[in-house]
């Protein structure tokens, strides 16, 4: 049994493929590495037991913690790898476009004949990422599943800036725009800021992870104006971790 695990900056996510098929856990980052794991040396131990996970022949990590972070008995993975590697094994796709919109951070890479060709990322600020849209849905008062749904005559939202995002969004709600319109303004502002990105590496099909893949208004947008079919596999938050196992078992 391969178990994969992916250090995300807001989730941990395990998927293993065994027996019985695949089997997938999800954890708050920062609960995770006070329940279940601590430093040995320059490692993360993990206690699997504490986790109700079996042993695993081989364990692949990835992840926003796995330049500063190397779990005990793991083998290390870039995360672009682990992703691409996923997206294909899920999509069954050797050419596309990967758009993984994070936590935190932002992965847009080209594939071609299942290698990786080119690749660009935006960690430096969160305003296209779910941090933000859970931000805006939060301002909003609305669910995340609500802000999902609206797509169609955005309010213009100029700012670049998560946080003076906020305060834009603000000052609209007290114009009086409906919460629609502002809700397709949010998922416009995170497709205006990943665009130049898609359009420099651009191909059909993109296929679209992370936790911001189950915004299903984002990937209408996209295909409306990038004229690409976009794919959204069964499971898009688990994409690294799927990606480490199907690294583990061929290596």
């Amino acid at each position: 049994m391969v178990l994969g695990i992916d250090l995300g900056s807001r989730n941990v996510k395990i998927a293993m493929d065994g027996e019985q098929g695949w089997e997938f856990y999800r954890f708050d980052t920062i609960e995770f590495y006070r329940t279940y794991g601590h430093r040995v040396g320059e490692n993360l131990r993990i206690d699997f037991d504490k986790l109700h996970i079996p042993p695993c022949a081989k364990v692949v990590s990835t992840g926003y913690g796995r330049l500063t972070i190397q779990v005990e008995g793991a083998t290390a993975i870039p995360e672009i790898k682990a992703h691409v590697l996923g997206a294909a094994f899920q999509t069954g796709c050797e050419n596309f476009t990967l758009m993984d919109l994070g936590g935190q951070d932002t992965k847009v890479v080209k594939v071609v004949q299942g290698k990786m060709i080119d690749f660009q990322t935006n960690d430096k600020c969160a305003a296209s990422s779910g941090r933000f849209l859970e931000n805006m849905a939060q301002v909003l008062g609305i669910s995340l599943d609500e802000l999902g749904k609206h797509d169609q005559d955005p309010v213009e939202l100029s700012s670049t800036c998560a946080v003076f995002g906020e305060s834009e969004l603000i000052g609209k709600i007290i114009e009086g725009v409906p919460v629609s319109r502002l809700a397709a303004g949010v998922n416009q502002a995170i497709v205006n800021r990943v665009k130049p990105m898609l359009r420099q590496l651009i191909s059909d099909p993109v296929i679209f992870t992370g936790g911001v893949a189950f915004n299903p208004a984002i990937k209408e947008i996209v295909q409306r104006e990038l004229k690409v079919q976009v794919l959204v596999p069964k499971e898009p938050q688990f994409n690294g971790a799927m990606g480490c196992c199907i690294f583990g078992k061929v290596s």
